[in-house]
């Protein structure tokens, strides 16, 4: 039975679209599998097998790696936590180990490390508030909140020596960096919701993005010449009326976005997908020349996600996935072996999200 997804509100907000790293070969399958290896779903080709990294102690989502591939960091709200919390988690590919590395104060989402090794980022709202920001008001229909409260913060490996990295008036979240160190992220500092980019310090801030709609969880490709995020395009009159009126809330209807992929620098602006659908999540294949990314297409209800990839230059998007739920947030580990997403299967409870680590098969 398809199953109903309670969080895809929370966890579409909070989607920073993870990138993928370094070119790689692909893994062997005479590789041993492990002993708590999980079975793909039919119909999965490119999964060999699964490793469920949690389990049901709170809601887990949106994993990304570290630029040498042995840690993930991710957000969750393990430990009875009323709202997310940043998590590192340690030998992922063995005896995982967490760590929380952000405050017990406001909300956090959108986290990342840093290619240095030493630091990581995220944002949160705990400056503006130490209590966990309202939930949106679900009475104007499927809608999510920007919260003005977020600004993304640095710190160190172990979540020590916090400090504000890129703050202003308005939302500042959904930040990802490239290994040569810069920074693209969501901000309506401006007016509308769009991608900018930073050098790593967080300086020189240059806005790349500027059509009226959504434009945010935005990732680097592996030679940080291309950027993916996703977008909305409100069309003119009642549904670019209905998005500003929103935005003035704080509000933001994400229903139908599609992928994009751009220079770094904002030129060469395309439209990759044209499903008609909430497809969010981008992240390059190791390659540099595919993109994978999750979304709701051909389904009616609009709940049953699945990760799927398609060419940079576009065309028909081939399903990843199978499994009757939510799959979303991929992201490649830097050597291409494997690929960790969320997902609501095997879960303990209904609409449980966890971290999963797949063993890749090209």
């Amino acid at each position: 039975m398809k199953r109903r997804l309670s969080l895809l509100s929370l966890l579409l907000a909070a989607s920073c679209a993870p990138r993928a790293a370094s070119p790689t070969v692909p893994p062997s399958r005479s590789t041993p599998v492990p002993s708590n290896a999980l079975a793909p779903e039919p119909g999965e080709r490119h999964f060999r097998a699964l490793r469920q990294l949690t389990y049901g102690d709170g809601e887990n989502a949106e994993a990304y790696w570290s630029f040498d591939g042995k840690a993930l960091i991710m957000q969750s709200t393990r430990g009875g936590a009323s709202c997310d919390r940043i998590w590192r988690i340690d030998d992922p590919l063995g005896t995982p180990a967490f760590t929380q590395v952000s405050p017990d104060r406001g909300r956090t989402t959108c986290s990342f490390f840093y290619p240095d090794g030493v630091h990581l980022l995220f944002s949160s709202t705990h400056a503006a508030s130490p209590e966990c920001p309202p939930k949106p008001d679900m009475s104007k229909g499927y809608v999510w909140a920007l919260y003005d409260g977020y600004d993304i913060y640095r710190a160190k490996r172990d979540g020590s020596e916090l400090e504000p990295l890129i703050t202003g008036p308005g939302y500042d979240a959904e930040a990802t960096i490239c290994k040569d160190g810069s920074v693209v992220f969501t901000s309506t500092r401006d007016g509308d919701i769009d991608v900018y980019r930073a050098d790593a310090d967080g300086k020189h801030i240059r806005r790349l993005t500027d059509e009226p709609g959504y434009d945010g969880g935005a990732v680097w490709s592996p030679d940080c010449g291309r950027i993916a995020w996703r977008a909305s395009r409100p069309a003119p009159g009642k549904e670019l009326e209905d998005y500003r009126s929103l935005l003035k809330q704080g509000l933001v209807r994400p229903t139908q976005l599609e992928i994009w992929v751009m220079n770094a620098d904002g030129s060469d602006k395309r439209k990759v997908t044209n499903l008609g659908a909430a497809s969010f999540a981008p992240a390059f294949f190791p390659d540099g020349k595919r993109i994978i990314f999750a979304s709701n297409v051909g389904d009616p209800s609009m709940r049953n996600f699945d990760l799927y990839e398609v060419p940079v230059e576009g065309g028909t998007p081939e399903r990843i996935t199978t499994y009757e739920g939510f799959d979303a947030f991929p992201m490649f580990s830097p050597d291409g072996k494997h690929l960790a997403f969320a997902s609501n299967r095997h879960d303990s409870r209904p609409h449980e999200t966890n971290v999963f680590v797949a063993d890749w098969v090209e």
